[in-house]
């Protein structure tokens, strides 16, 4: 094996072993319940996000792409209420911790004072884009956020993020798939820029 090789194993193995891990749950009856529960967690505490495995099922199921990204979109919004209940009434217990151990403890005034200034597009932008969820639910709550404006905008941007995706492969269908195999590693890197860019977007456009 060549050293950039070895370094490429390195860097991607890890990854590859859990995109696969999540891919596998598409091969059980359990998969859709997978796609809930994971959907719901990424948007409170867990890192990793749920579109691996909606693009897993919407390919296995083509039909049915718009019935997983309504899965999606639902577990997503509902995992944002106990996203923004962590950062509304625990946030000392849980909310710190859990915002430190993401490294985003010391920028938590930062998107606190966006969220005062910006409302509704200070949830929907990062609904939309790579920026971890949790960051921006938790926020919610801790900032008491008026919560009918908080749904409303998570309901909007999850759902576009998620129905987009479905929509793509409802009508490319298995290209989409081999694609996604084929230059997995890359497509990683792309989405690290992307999430940088998220962060950069939402201080210009807020």
């Amino acid at each position: 094996m060549s050293a950039l090789a070895s370094v490429r194993q390195a860097i991607f193995g890890p990854l590859r072993r859990l995109y696969d891990w999540v891919l596998s749950w598409a091969e059980t009856p359990w998969g859709p319940l997978a796609l809930f529960v994971l959907s719901f967690c990424e948007s409170s505490f867990f890192p990793i996000p749920p579109d691996p495995l909606l693009i897993a099922l919407a390919l296995g199921k083509r039909k049915k792409s718009f019935l997983f990204a309504l899965n999606c979109t639902v577990a997503s919004v509902l995992g944002g209420l106990f996203g923004y209940l962590i950062g509304y009434a625990m946030f000392e217990t849980v909310a710190e911790p859990v915002l430190a151990f993401y490294g985003y403890g010391d920028k938590f005034q930062e998107y606190a004072t966006l969220f005062n200034d910006n409302g509704a597009m200070a949830v929907f932008v990062p609904a939309l884009t790579p920026v971890p969820y949790k960051l921006v639910t938790i926020t919610a709550g801790a900032t008491g956020l008026n919560l009918p404006i908080f749904i409303v905008a998570s309901i909007i941007g999850r759902g576009l993020r998620f129905f987009v995706v479905a929509g793509l492969l409802w009508w490319l269908g298995e290209p989409v798939g081999r694609f996604i195999e084929k230059w997995f590693e890359w497509l990683t890197v792309g989405f690290a820029v992307l999430l940088v860019g998220g962060f950069i977007l939402i201080r210009f456009l807020l």
